[in-house]
């Protein structure tokens, strides 16, 4: 059953049932209030009749006097006298008691009785002289009239009720395929999408945007558009897995050919076999690491650290690997702690002064600072090398990216997975990192780790 079908369904049977129960509520409303009216047209009709009978010496009710009395359209009446006979009667054609059972009640009571021909409303009074009791006066309503405008009333609550349930599943048919043709056109350019593989599409937005339909093609597009970018990044990423290990392969490739041709060990290709090895080594090691990061699995070994100790740790080891290349200088340096992973952070160190001094020119300057700022603390690494091109700022931080025009690859250039490393390392630790640079100028790495509470 279609979502339309059965939105449809429900809005008829909501309504159907309110006005079911709206006109059950009016029936019996009505009909209440026209049994009220009948029971106050036999109370005035027996009070009138009560004052103008009489009795004789024989305690017998005289017809004389009330012989002129009319009563009221569909009345009738019937006086019984204490021997249940019937005294008087109208019409006089009626013989049989209006209510049997009023006969012999002994107070005032109200029924309605029925037979084959009609429905009457009684009213039985006792009736009382100052000798006693004289009698029963029955005081009847035929309620032909009654029972035709209740059929009437209930035929035509029946009517509007179904003409109302039929014209608003009319009206909710076409306004939910209105509503509803929005995800017809979701569902087609998916269908479409899913068989050209064309991550490109994009669903047109034709109604109001914040509503629910709206909200579902908004986030549909964004699936879209990010599903575009993984695809993208995975295709990329094969891709320069691909470029990187196919040069150690032919590498290794080589020298064993080499080494296969000339019959005996070659010292120069072993070592250059070895170096390559090491570099498959460290890409699979980078890789496994990024995995473990993007899974939320990265095992980190939380403890107190002191941050400081930790870069001046760091800061001899670069300086003692440098020598004298370029100049190594801590600017300010403040006595801070965090909750973190030494060894992590330790390599977050390690790569970031490591790219600042790969790519700083001979005779240039890198300046490193530790602060604090509110409840962060903030590491600043800043060299005044060739700087990264504005396009390629927001890339950085992802696999396999390297800015070609201000940062050529070398013999020594890495895999272009440092920086996604230490991404993933800081945003594990609840931290954030910010690059800012400019061509010609240098680059500046901001790291920001929460203080330990």
């Amino acid at each position: 059953m279609s979502l339309r079908l059965r939105l449809t369904l429900l809005y008829s049977t909501v309504l159907g049932g309110v006005l079911i129960i709206a006109g059950v509520m009016v029936y019996a409303l009505v009909s209440v209030f026209l049994l009220n009216q009948v029971n106050t047209s036999l109370n005035r009709s027996a009070e009138e009749i009560i004052g103008q009978l009489r009795v004789n010496a024989s305690n017998q009710f005289d017809s004389r006097s009330i012989f002129q009395y009319q009563p009221e359209d569909n009345i009738s009446y019937q006086v019984w006298g204490n021997n249940r006979t019937l005294q008087l009667s109208y019409p006089t054609s009626m013989t049989t008691p209006l209510d049997e059972g009023g006969l012999w009640s002994g107070k005032q009571i109200v029924e309605t009785t029925h037979d084959l021909t009609r429905n009457t409303r009684v009213l039985s009074v006792p009736l009382k002289t100052e000798r006693g009791p004289a009698g029963v006066l029955q005081v009847g309503f035929n309620l032909a009239l009654i029972d035709i405008t209740r059929r009437t009333l209930a035929t035509v609550l029946v009517m509007l009720i179904l003409f109302a349930i039929l014209l608003t599943s009319l009206v909710a048919w076409l306004l939910t395929a209105r509503a509803l043709a929005p995800l017809s056109t979701v569902i087609q350019i998916a269908t479409k999408i899913t068989k050209a593989d064309d991550l490109q599409r994009r669903i047109p937005q034709t109604g109001p945007p914040d509503d629910e339909v709206g909200q579902l093609i908004e986030a549909f597009n964004q699936t879209l558009e990010r599903l575009e970018k993984l695809f993208n990044t995975q295709r990329r990423f094969l891709a320069d897995v691909s470029h990187e290990l196919r040069t150690p392969l032919t590498v290794i490739k080589g020298n064993v050919g080499l080494i296969r041709r000339l019959g005996e060990t070659d010292e120069e290709s072993l070592r250059s076999i070895e170096t390559e090895v090491d570099r498959l080594t460290r890409l699979v090691g980078d890789l496994l690491l990024l995995a473990q990061a993007e899974s939320g699995r990265l095992p980190l070994n939380m403890n107190p650290v002191s941050l400081d100790t930790l870069l001046l740790e760091v800061f001899q080891q670069m300086q003692t690997l440098n020598g004298d290349r370029v100049k190594l200088k801590i600017v300010e340096i403040d006595q801070v702690e965090i909750n973190a992973d030494p060894d992590r952070i330790k390599q977050v160190f390690v790569n970031l002064i490591s790219n600042a001094i790969h790519y700083t020119p001979k005779g240039g300057e890198i300046r490193v600072s530790l602060s604090k700022k509110n409840d962060q603390a903030l590491i600043e690494i800043s060299d005044n090398g060739p700087g990264i091109a504005e396009e390629d700022l927001p890339h950085i931080f992802e696999r396999f990216y390297r800015g070609e025009k201000s940062r050529k690859r070398g013999k020594d250039s890495g895999f272009g997975l440092g920086l996604s490393i230490v991404y993933w390392i800081v945003t594990s630790h609840h931290g954030m990192i910010e690059v800012k640079s400019k061509e010609g100028e240098g680059t500046t790495f901001l790291v920001w780790l929460p203080l330990i509470e």
